[in-house]
């Protein structure tokens, strides 16, 4: 029970990152009096990520400043059914946002469409190569919407945030120097692509030398001054290096804060509240329609019922999932029998890379970007034959690098002493003399791959902790060991002194302990049928109508890129059908 009720809102809005800043303006401009509700702290580029404190790499980098704390939010984990889930007690697969700006804060800038097939993988699966060739327990599905539909969407995040790139496909002419095999789009990017450097230069010889395709990685760092449609400015990037876990000092980097926030807080109409975390998403006597949602409020230590007409889930997509299951919206997934939806095809991201040593070849690994690099996209979805090579899925592959940090990014070869004396001398030689080549691939959905709740574990408000059951598949490794043979064919074409190699190889376990990406997706997918998923193409609940659920709890398996260029395209498309459609006449859109 509820210690108080507050005024009832228009739309109150769960979580204030990517999607909850776009849902908030757009809802906002028609005039809708808009709440969102954070459970973190406040955040803004002055005083938080201003220099010279957010480069202090072992405050924000290693002791991870901008992440959420295990000991406030987490989730129990294990490998099968049949083993006991343990609590995530210290970060280190991935890394949940914390406050205002969720994990847009700490994002390298790696901004991808995906790739048209990608969209209705189980389709194209079936149509090209048969239905037989997906594996005894993949789960692949279609999203329910095609690239087509979403282009447009996709071109208005990405001069939101100021994408630096080069088109490889504008309306269906190919252009050089672009990517050749991303979908067509309307437009071109709307900065131009950031400056290479020497090893991203090097890599780009090097593959188009065998007849591949390089193409600058997309970019939401700002390779210029830039002005976006809501009036927020970014500043051209230094190159200062400090990216991923950080927050941008310099309003270079494409953020809430930099991109939207700025511009929302001045709307008369919406308003925000931090420390106040949403237990639960409350319904109607009927449970067809949502009334607003209960949150602890950390400042007053009460519990408050918000009451609104629309409901917007918009935290990580992992609390988004979580959020479903205690509020009983959808019926949590059994993989048991196949049956229920919630929690459904969680699925994760399959990486690897080589590093490269040279004595003749110098770098300056203290000068980057968080998308920096050249990449080639010759191996991904579109362009492997999966009947041939026994798997499915793909990867882009990039050369170069994000920064040179003297912790995290001091790489030294095979060999090299773990300490002392032998370990500084190989640091001192070997600091600048680096580069490396990577893999960002695929993860497919399986049957026994989900989120539930834990039967043991509770939260400090005593409500059960979600549990991950995941591990890697047969499927996935294949894939990454395909790309192993591929980067290290154009590594050796480079003539290094010395490589070395690291890539998930046959019974490889998935291990916590390892950072590999905060590309967390699934559980509260979309689809048309509601059979198999939690919401419908317009991202809209099945069960409650009046719920809406944002981000990349959305996915029905992984994509071979990084999940925020779709996750903001879907945020348009859906904020589209609700602006045009659904308040004119609140109802179920499919």
């Amino acid at each position: 029970m509820a210690n108080r009720t507050d005024p009832k809102k228009d739309v109150v809005i769960i979580g204030l990152g990517w999607t909850g800043s776009i849902l908030g303006m757009e809802l906002a401009k028609d005039g809708l009096e808009v709440l969102a509700l954070e459970r973190g702290d406040d955040r803004d580029t002055v005083p938080d990520f201003q220099y010279p404190g957010v480069i202090d790499e072992l405050k924000y980098g290693i002791r991870f400043g901008f992440m959420q704390k295990p000991r406030k939010s987490t989730l129990t984990i294990r490998h099968g059914m049949d083993d006991v889930a343990m609590p995530y007690r210290q970060l280190g697969s991935f890394l949940p946002g914390d406050g205002v700006g969720g994990a847009g804060i700490h994002w390298n800038g790696q901004t991808w469409r995906t790739q048209d097939v990608e969209l209705r993988l189980h389709s194209y699966i079936s149509e090209t190569f048969g239905e037989d060739i997906i594996p005894e327990g993949m789960q692949i599905q279609d999203w329910g919407v095609t690239h087509e539909e979403l282009e447009p969407h996709y071109d208005r995040f990405e001069k939101l945030l100021g994408v630096s790139g080069q088109a490889g496909n504008i309306n269906g002419e190919i252009i050089p120097g672009g990517n050749p095999f991303e979908a067509p789009r309307s437009d071109d990017y709307p900065n131009p692509p950031l400056a290479n450097t020497y090893d991203a230069e090097l890599f780009g010889e090097a593959a188009s030398t065998m007849g591949l395709h390089p193409f600058p990685r997309p970019a939401a760092n700002a390779s210029r001054a830039y002005t976006n449609e809501y009036g927020m400015q970014l500043g051209a990037c230094n190159y200062c290096g400090f990216c991923e876990r950080f927050g941008c000092l310099n309003y270079s980097k494409a953020s809430p804060q930099t991109c939207v926030l700025g511009a929302l807080k001045r709307m008369p109409n919406f308003s925000y509240k931090t420390n106040s975390e949403v237990l639960k998403i409350e319904k109607a006597a009927d449970g067809k329609t949502a009334t607003g949602v209960t949150y602890f409020d950390e400042k007053t230590g009460e519990e408050v019922f918000q009451p609104a007409d629309l409901v917007l889930v918009c935290a990580y997509s992992l609390h988004n999932v979580h959020l479903l299951l205690l509020s009983e919206i959808g019926q949590p997934y059994d993989p048991a029998s196949g049956e229920g939806v919630v929690g459904r095809n969680y699925s994760y991201q399959m990486t690897g890379g080589t590093a490269l040593y040279f004595k003749d070849k110098t770098f300056n690994p203290f000068i980057g970007t968080g998308s920096q690099g050249v990449s080639i996209d010759d191996y991904s979805i579109s362009q492997i034959d999966f009947a041939k090579e026994g798997f499915i899925g793909g990867s882009y592959i990039t050369g170069g690098h994000t920064g040179g940090r003297p912790i995290q990014q001091l790489s030294t070869p095979p060999g090299t002493p773990s300490w002392g004396q032998g370990w500084k001398e190989a640091a001192g030689e070997w600091y600048n003399h680096k580069m490396g080549i990577g893999t960002h691939g695929s993860n497919m959905s399986y049957r026994d791959c989900y989120l539930d709740l834990d039967p043991t574990y509770k939260d400090p408000h005593g409500r059960p902790l979600m549990r991950m059951t995941f591990n890697w598949k047969p499927n996935d490794i294949k894939m990454t060991q395909f790309m192993k043979t591929k980067i290290e064919e154009i590594a050796e074409s480079m003539n290094p002194d010395m490589m070395a190699s690291g890539y998930k190889s046959e019974n490889s376990q998935y291990d916590t302990r390892i950072y590999q990406s905060t590309h967390n997706v699934g559980g509260a997918v979309m689809g048309t049928d509601p059979k198999t998923s939690v919401i419908n193409r317009y991202l809209q609940s099945w069960d409650c109508h009046n719920v809406f659920v944002m981000g990349a709890s959305a996915y029905p398996q992984n994509t071979q890129y990084n999940p925020t260029g779709p996750l903001g395209a879907l945020a348009y498309w859906a904020a589209d059908a609700i602006r045009n459609d659904y308040l004119k006449n609140p109802r179920p859109l499919m």
